[in-house]
């Protein structure tokens, strides 16, 4: 592993990426194919929150969070980091007073594949948190390791750079090159789910409107009356 930090990579365009939060992570997701989730695993802390943001990426060591400090220095008013380490670890690798000092930075927010703690802190000072772990367990800052580097997380690549949104159904990663046409097939996509909400707000089924009765033909499966 190069232990590197890398200092102003290219960003999305904070307009573009709020644009595209917008639309939530579900939508997104589904109009992209369903690519980008960060895996299952990481859930937020908070209900409610729903943000989109630059990738400050962040690779350390299990139970080191070194790295993270020197993050902290090469965050801007609208990035969103991104933390994970070398190898499977859910202890505190974050807190409270790293979440002051990125809200002064104008961070967004933290995805990470690590623990949290201060959660309840996190919570009042309204830092938007989607993580792996709740845990008190703490850490050391002896080894290094890497900042705004390529990190995989949930089996998503993910630039510096790229866009992150992240919200109740989870966390995902869209390519800064690939924003605008997510942005469009989001659009899209809003605009069929509203038509079939219409749609069965009139006593439409989905059996009807999505061609399923023909699929369950297809697979075989038949209707039979209940004995009396």
């Amino acid at each position: 592993m190069r232990t590197v930090i890398v200092t102003d990579p290219p960003r999305a365009s904070t307009e573009q990426v709020d644009k595209l939060a917008e639309y939530g992570v579900a939508t997104v997701h589904e109009a992209l194919g369903r690519t980008g989730l960060l895996g299952p695993e990481l859930r937020p802390i908070q209900d409610g929150a729903r943000v989109g943001g630059t990738a400050v990426t962040v690779l350390c060591w299990p139970g080191d969070n070194l790295m993270i400090h020197a993050a902290v220095e090469q965050c801007r008013p609208g990035d969103l980091l991104v933390v994970t380490t070398t190898s499977t670890c859910h202890d505190g690798l974050f807190g409270e007073l790293f979440a002051t000092a990125l809200a002064y930075r104008g961070v967004r927010g933290l995805v990470t594949t690590t623990g949290v703690r201060d959660v309840a802190d996190l919570r009042a000072m309204d830092f938007p948190v989607w993580s792996a772990a709740v845990s008190a367990q703490g850490t050391v800052k002896a080894t290094a390791g890497a900042v705004n580097v390529p990190v995989v997380v949930g089996g998503q690549l993910i630039h510096p750079g790229d866009a992150i949104l992240a919200d109740d159904d989870g966390a995902m990663v869209v390519p800064r090159e690939d924003i605008d046409e997510a942005r469009v097939k989001s659009q899209a996509r809003t605009e069929k789910e509203e038509a079939a909400r219409r749609a069965f707000r009139e006593g439409e089924l989905g059996l009807d409107r999505y061609g399923l009765r023909e699929k369950l033909k297809e697979l075989g499966v038949t209707y039979v009356a209940a004995d009396h």
